[in-house]
């Protein structure tokens, strides 16, 4: 069966972003020829799923290209209608339905890379089967969150975790 995987880094103190959305602390750990098991992750992926939210800062920060949909089916989750671009589907349905009917078909694992609110519509359902989060050695002090909190207990099993030389800590957990 598909996994759906919440891949995904955060600060030290657990924010994806600045309360401004920026990114930017993400470049301190950035190394040359670094990719943090990038590449061979995404080899075992053929679905993307972020938020609208977090499609929009992708947007801005690549000039207006969403980097994912040259070779993977996307779905942003929004409130809103949107017509359907190439591989970019804006869904906003019941997240636990798209997630059954991805699960119903062929193909390789579903990557889920926030933000904070689909996180948590994904946690609400139980829907997320591992999580890799990349901690870097920041503290924030304040942002946005990848845990927003009001979900109930998840039971995970730790997987042996990746340290590197930049003070990047990789996390893995798998639902039990």
């Amino acid at each position: 069966m598909r996994k759906v995987i919440l891949y995904i880094s955060m600060s030290l103190d657990g924010y994806i972003a600045t309360k401004n959305d920026d990114i930017s602390w993400l470049d301190q750990v950035m190394v040359e020829g670094e990719d943090y098991g990038y590449n061979d992750f995404y080899k075992d992926i053929d679905t993307y799923i972020v938020g609208k939210n977090t499609y929009d800062v992708i947007l801005t920060l690549t000039g207006g290209t969403l980097p994912q949909a040259r070779n993977l089916d996307c779905y942003v989750i929004t409130r809103q209608n949107i017509e359907k671009q190439k591989n970019i589907t804006f869904y906003n349905q019941d997240i636990e339905s798209l997630i059954v009917d991805l699960r119903s078909k062929e193909g390789k694992n579903i990557v889920c890379d926030g933000g904070g609110q689909i996180v948590k519509l994904l946690m609400e359902k139980n829907l997320i089967d591992e999580y890799v989060i990349t901690v870097i050695p920041t503290i924030l002090g304040d942002g946005k969150r990848l845990f927003v909190g009001g979900v109930n207990p998840i039971d995970l099993k730790a997987l042996p975790c990746k340290s590197f030389d930049s003070g990047v800590v990789q996390l893995h957990y798998v639902k039990q």
